[in-house]
């Protein structure tokens, strides 16, 4: 049956899914009546106005819903977050710039400054992962990623090119106007905005415009120091000293 459907009712579906609605509550997303059935079993053509919030809400290109398009989203000022400036080797590849906390400090002021990125320091890592895309290390300062990323390790990430190439729940390192932050990503409903989210839940989530987005690199290894090789035992001994406390608790409660 899905052979005879239009490309339309397909991808129309196929945008449903990807934000995760029901029939019902995406049509009254889109203002199109009580269910979005008819239109992907392609009984009913999608309406001008839905094509006009799925753009207005999701960036949905309407040529790619049409099938005239291979491109599924509208490139809007803002949504570039590519690298600003990119640093070779020798031999033409990509070196992996290390921005510490101090340069992170001013990273976002300096951020197409090409002078300011012969001051870092750059290294190369000879495995394949690190091929035919460009990374950046960052240092992390504060605790708001514990207890994935603690204090002063290093985060590894790949440049993204633009925001919609972004993944939910993933982890980034996103550089603002103003700083540079490291958390998970979470997409939602209003495309002109992003929810930044902390591993420690003593950090409340905060929401960023996309247009506020200067770079964007996608987490995928970190260097960590100091690692604690007592931490086991620290931990059995804690446990422990709980198991006692709470026998001492039961004594006197009998």
């Amino acid at each position: 049956m899905d052979k005879n459907l239009s490309t339309e009712a397909k991808r129309f579906k196929k945008v449903r899914e990807q934000q995760r609605y029901t029939q019902q509550s995406f049509a009254e997303l889109l203002e199109i009546g009580s269910s979005t059935v008819d239109i992907e079993r392609g009984k009913t053509k999608i309406p001008g106005k839905a094509v006009m919030q799925l753009f207005k809400k999701f960036q949905i290109n309407p040529l790619w819903l049409f099938g005239e398009s291979f491109e599924q989203y509208v490139v809007l000022e803002g949504s570039d977050v590519s690298p600003k400036v990119i640093t070779l080797n020798e031999d033409n590849t990509d070196a992996i710039v290390l921005v510490n906390q101090k340069a992170a400090a001013g990273y976002p002021h300096n951020i197409q400054d090409v002078d300011w990125y012969q001051t870092l320091p750059v290294f190369n890592l000879p495995l394949p992962q690190y091929r035919n895309a460009t990374y950046r290390g960052f240092q992390v300062e504060g605790d708001s990623m514990l207890p994935n990323i603690r204090p002063n390790d290093w985060v590894l990430g790949r440049a993204v090119s633009n925001v919609s190439e972004a993944s939910d729940n993933k982890i980034y390192i996103v550089v603002l106007h103003d700083s540079v932050l490291v958390k998970k990503l979470h997409k939602i409903n209003d495309p002109s905005k992003i929810k930044l989210i902390s591993l420690n839940e003593e950090y409340l989530p905060i929401e960023v415009k996309v247009n506020d987005i200067q770079e964007l690199w996608q987490v995928n290894s970190k260097l960590t120091f100091g690692i604690e090789e007592q931490s086991e035992s620290n931990l059995l001994k804690q446990l422990q000293q709980s198991m006692e406390e709470l026998k001492g608790q039961i004594k006197r409660i009998q």
